[in-house]
Parts: C-alpha cells; sequence; structure tokens
C-alpha cells in the first residue's frame, strides 16, 4: 500500500517532497499528494512529515 496523507493535517510543508527518494510525492492545492505508481513504501515520508500526516497503512 502506498503512502497516504491526511489532508486535514498536512500543513504544506513540502519537507516530504524534498525526503521522498521516488519522487512520489507533489503539492496539488497545498497539500502533499502521494502518487501510487510511484510510492515504494520505504515510509521516509512518515518520518519526515513533522505533522505526522502521512502514514503507511
Amino acid at each position: 500500500m502506498p503512502a497516504k496523507v491526511d489532508p486535514t493535517k498536512c500543513t504544506g510543508c513540502e519537507t516530504c517532497v524534498g525526503e521522498c527518494p521516488s519522487e512520489a510525492i507533489s503539492m496539488v492545492k497545498g497539500k502533499a499528494k502521494v502518487d501510487p505508481e510511484k510510492c515504494v513504501d520505504c515510509g521516509v515520508c512518515v518520518d519526515s512529515c513533522p505533522v505526522e500526516a502521512i502514514s503507511l497503512e
């Protein structure tokens, strides 16, 4: 399962965008969005998110 962003928690800081090794995260309307085709389930974004808006299911 790819990483999932909770848009109610995401502050749009873009930290996860720079940390993602597979370039699977982009910003859409000020919120992080994960491309499930590119996501490799590594969890780097989960660890880097300062507001815990990203999870692996």
